[in-house]
């Protein structure tokens, strides 16, 4: 019996999404944890937190302004990306749990990246204009990380818990 090794078997195809997926995830992560830093840097000043915008210089609170608004389109990027692999899980061919799988994944990846997003909360002046965009991508993220969830926990998992 010869195998052709040109055409992966479903398996294989899975190990190898679950293996990009993986190594995507990290590389993603890398970034996180370095806006998270660059942020709490730019945030250093305070050591209180949220924080009265009077209480900083011109030079912090624009080093700040910076910061929040990489980390603020770091998120909406984010968002857009992972909304995007949880159509791509839900479209591709896997067996129920090879999907599952790949949704634990990015729920990890999700519960890691919303504490680094929750800084933009948190780490922010008592003060700070309303923001329609930011609003709407928390609520895009939200989505995504429950959709991940339901598909991770299924409705049956659901159903346990009423």
């Amino acid at each position: 019996m010869q195998i052709a090794l040109d055409s992966p078997t479903p398996t294989a195809a899975f190990d190898k999404a679950r293996t990009g997926l993986w190594t995507s995830l990290q590389k993603h992560l890398a970034t996180v944890y370095a806006a998270e830093a660059a942020y709490r840097q730019a945030v250093a000043f305070a050591p209180d937190v949220p924080f009265a915008a009077a209480a900083a210089t011109a030079d912090q609170l624009d080093a700040y302004g910076k910061q929040r608004s990489a980390l603020r389109d770091l998120f909406a990027d984010e968002t857009t990306q992972l909304d995007q692999l949880t159509k791509a899980i839900r479209t591709k061919g896997y067996a129920a749990d090879e999907k599952k799988q790949l949704y634990v994944l990015l729920l990890g990846y999700i519960d890691i990246a919303a504490s680094v997003f929750a800084l933009l909360d948190s780490h922010a002046p008592t003060t700070l204009a309303a923001d329609d965009e930011l609003a709407e991508t928390k609520a895009r993220f939200d989505r995504v990380k429950n959709f991940a969830r339901l598909n991770v926990k299924g409705v049956a998992g659901l159903l346990v818990g009423l």
